[in-house]
């Protein structure tokens, strides 16, 4: 199998299409891995992309399908007929058919389900599509392999082999009793060295880990990284297993939570690809540019209020930026570290203590930047000592508010159910540079004697 897809294969292939030698394409395609050939696909255009996943076996585009991108994705499936879209989507795990399948419209969902002809797979999906996006229930599968306490080794491994036909990879064998909830977890070399006529429920380890299907996908992520976990089982409410989560999907949700937070963070609203329409671009942009608007108006009021002092001490407006951008990237800074803790549960300490840390840090890199930018306009831009100390002072000052108010935005915000994302873009830089302008000109009036 290629490791790598050269641009030349891409232009062959379609040529190939072109002239419809589908011998040849199947024949250059086997040798490529699924996510090299959804890469392909990325490049073509949808009718090319289309043409080859029709031409090729359900059981190879359906794990194409898996590796597209979502928006791609729901392009090459309006030419796809329900039928066509059922085929697919019994050849996957449940948990990739559900995400699959709630991309489609309402309509076209139901049709789809229609024509899956394993009845026990549409239950599936059905049941999964209930669940919500970022809930264990709406990140499970419910392919697993299953085994109960009183069977006996030999059964155990007949069971096995029966189930693990419709597992596409096995990371656990779990244990339940005969109503099916969950007793524990089975080693493999237990079973291995366990005598044939042995009862499961001597062997088993009863300690394992699971989470609530109602459980937050953060929760699920976090509990997975701190136990070193490839697959987690999933619970109802009578504690009864009814799905497993694996580490592929935990990765997937925390990479699309990387892609909205950082979207968040450059004051975007909602998920956007680059090629989305005008509209769509705009609506997520706009909010956040509306927000900046009025900050940078309110910047401008608080200045027209001191038209006294800059009327006498001109100089004062060429360090205006220099406050803005100094609070802005200390907010951001000090905000960013606390939604990565809080992302992940690695605060420690109470809030108060922070506070205090964080005053403290700001307060040695406000004076060592003070230092520098008092002999820099005194010497270089050549103004008065009360003014380059205004200007000294001021700096410090603003640099210890912003570390404050960048550590507590995050804190409110998720207090109040907001994604704390938010308090690391626009929002803290256009906060701190209303702060920072009114606490700059406050200092300048009130040391320079206006």
């Amino acid at each position: 199998m290629q490791s790598t897809l050269k641009p030349e294969t891409i232009k062959q292939v379609a040529e190939l299409i072109a002239n419809r030698e589908d011998d040849a394409i199947v024949a250059i395609l086997s040798d490529f891995h699924f996510a090299d050939i959804a890469e392909m696909l990325d490049e073509l255009d949808i009718e090319e992309s289309t043409y080859i996943l029709k031409l090729l076996d359900s059981e190879v585009t359906s794990e194409v399908f898996i590796e597209i991108d979502d928006e791609l994705r729901k392009k090459i499936l309006k030419n796809f007929s329900p039928s066509e879209i059922a085929e697919e989507l019994e050849e996957m795990d449940t948990d990739d058919a559900t995400d699959i399948i709630t991309e489609l419209d309402d309509d076209i969902q139901q049709d789809v389900i229609r024509h899956i002809e394993d009845i026990e797979h549409a239950e599936d999906i059905l049941e999964l599509m209930g669940y919500g996006e970022d809930t264990a229930g709406g990140l499970m599968a419910k392919e697993l392999v299953k085994v109960k306490e009183t069977w006996t080794v030999a059964r155990c491994v007949r069971e096995m082999r029966r189930q693990a036909e419709d597992v596409t990879r096995v990371h656990s064998i779990y244990v339940t009793d005969d109503a099916g909830v969950l007793k524990g977890r089975l080693s493999l070399k237990d079973l291995l060295t366990a005598s044939a006529r042995t009862h499961i429920s001597e062997v088993y380890i009863p300690k394992v880990d699971y989470v609530s299907v109602h459980a937050e996908a953060e929760e699920v992520a976090r509990i997975m990284r701190k136990y070193d976990l490839e697959a987690i089982p999933v619970v109802d409410g009578n504690h009864v297993l009814v799905g497993r989560i694996t580490i592929d999907d935990i990765i997937d949700f925390l990479e699309e939570e990387a892609e909205k937070d950082y979207q968040l963070a450059a004051g975007i609203t909602e998920d956007v690809e680059a090629d989305d329409g005008l509209f769509k671009q705009t609506r997520a942009r706009l909010p956040w540019l509306l927000i900046g608007m009025l900050g940078g108006l309110g910047a401008a009021t608080i200045i027209s209020g001191f038209e006294v002092i800059m009327t006498q001490y001109p100089k004062l407006l060429i360090f205006v930026p220099l406050i803005q951008a100094t609070a802005g990237n200390v907010g951001v800074q000090s905000s960013a570290i606390i939604v990565q803790g809080l992302a992940n549960s690695s605060l420690k300490g109470h809030l108060m203590a922070r506070i205090i840390r964080e005053t403290a840090v700001a307060l040695v890199n406000g004076i060592s930047l003070a230092l520098i930018v008092l002999i820099v306009s005194h010497f270089i831009f050549f103004t008065s000592y009360l003014e380059s100390l205004s200007i000294g002072i001021a700096l410090v000052a603003v640099i210890i508010l912003a570390a404050i108010v960048g550590n507590l935005i995050p804190f409110f915000l998720d207090s109040r159910g907001i994604d704390p994302a938010v308090a690391t873009g626009p929002f803290i830089t256009t906060s701190n540079d209303v702060l920072g302008i009114f606490t700059y000109f406050l200092i300048a009036k009130t040391i320079l004697g206006f």
